[in-house]
């Protein structure tokens, strides 16, 4: 018998972080692969010991279905989350969702059709390429340089034909780029988006993670400014602040938006798991989530830190990148002619590896680049993948 399959599955493609994630846990690999935070650094012992002071009722009511909208209390401390942020929470409503992603993909569910153009930037976080994908959305890729998305180019696409109804932007230590948007930059967006029958999809995930305080105002999203025009839907998540394992991320929005988002969030599943959801509550409601934010920003700082000075160390002068400000990635540059697949498998030989930059490209062919995840690795081993690295990339040169 042969299986007929959808038209959406088609249009998937495979994710080579999926395929490299077996090969990057092997003791032997210097994995600069996952983007994911630090084995180590997890605020285990401080949430072990909100759980074991909780009441029975709420222990209880942990294990129970829960209201596929989220758990009250976990809504409440959002919002007040929120409004420390500047955003304007009485115009607004949140959405509880089992990851960011699914908070990316329950939006897409509601608002595309086959067809319909998404404006993203190059490159663009290969989970929302998946889910723009799988609604069958024509992906119109924007570049971008060191501030961001470039204003011309973003012009240019928004006069495409079909007009384009959504465009996803990740502003805050971009995966993979790495980068943080310019205040300038942002306003400019907004005054090219102003009038347009358009939704702004800002994904906000790694915003908490600057270095330094004085990028702190880098880090206000676009949501705080509340325009007309366009409606912005704003996306974040406890993976990267607490720890992905738990699998919770928000969706702030305009009421009518979440209030379809959840209606589409039951056909997926009846509720994020409540007992994650208290155990973020309590996380974020104590005041401890800030505390291990600031502490774990100088943890993530460190090992940037040592990832640079490796890259200054061993790089070829031809390959280049933006000094990181937070977050957990350095986005390299190959010269002309280098392709990342190549150098990938020379260094994986070698006992390092890296995801090459076509998993990012929303058309998936350029692949003069390479993500490196300095967040899971140990600052002791940073230098000697970079090496590893750099002497494959010489090899092709």
């Amino acid at each position: 018998m042969e299986i007929q399959y959808s038209k959406c599955v088609e249009n998937l493609r495979s994710s080579e972080i999926r395929n490299m994630m077996s090969v990057a846990v092997r003791p032997d690999i210097i994995s600069f692969a996952g983007g994911m935070p630090g084995n180590t650094l997890f605020p285990i012992k401080e949430v072990e010991d909100l759980y074991n002071q909780l009441p029975l009722s709420v222990k209880q009511a942990a294990f129970q279905y829960g209201p596929t909208g989220g758990y009250p209390p976990l809504i409440k401390s959002l919002m007040d989350y929120m409004q420390r942020k500047g955003m304007q929470v009485e115009k607004n409503r949140i959405l509880i969702t089992t990851g960011a992603l699914q908070a990316i993909d329950v939006v897409n569910k509601i608002l595309l059709d086959p067809g319909d153009a998404v404006i993203v930037e190059y490159p663009t976080f290969i989970g929302a390429l998946a889910s723009f994908l799988a609604h069958r959305a024509k992906l119109i890729p924007v570049s971008m340089d060191a501030d961001g998305i470039l204003p011309d180019e973003l012009e240019k696409a928004l006069d495409s034909k079909p007009a384009p109804k959504m465009i996803y932007l990740s502003p805050y230590f971009h995966n993979p780029a790495g980068i943080i948007y310019g205040k300038k930059r942002k306003e400019a967006i907004l005054k090219i988006l102003a009038g347009r029958n358009i939704i702004l999809l800002e994904d906000d995930c790694y915003g908490e993670l600057y270095f330094n305080d004085s990028d702190a105002e880098l880090c206000i999203p676009m949501k705080t400014v509340e325009p007309e025009s366009p409606q912005i839907c704003y996306v974040s998540s406890f993976s990267k602040i607490m720890g992905p394992g738990l699998r919770i991320g928000w969706l702030f929005g305009p009421p009518e938006i979440i209030g379809k988002t959840e209606v589409a969030k039951q056909s997926m599943d009846a509720c994020t798991s409540t007992y994650v959801q208290v155990l973020a509550n309590e996380f974020l409601s104590s005041g401890k989530l800030f505390d291990y934010v600031k502490w774990v920003r100088g943890e993530y700082k460190k090992r940037a830190k040592v990832m640079v000075e490796a890259l200054n160390a061993f790089m070829p002068p031809e390959v280049t990148w933006v000094n990181p400000k937070g977050g957990f990635y350095i986005w390299l540059q190959l010269p002309g002619g280098v392709d990342a697949t190549d150098v990938l498998k020379s260094s994986l030989q070698d006992g390092a590896v890296f995801i090459s930059g076509k998993t990012f490209d929303p058309e998936g062919n350029r692949n003069n680049c390479l993500r490196m995840a300095f967040s899971n690795t140990p600052e002791e081993i940073i230098p000697k993948g970079v090496e590893i690295i750099a002497k494959a990339i010489n090899r092709f040169m």
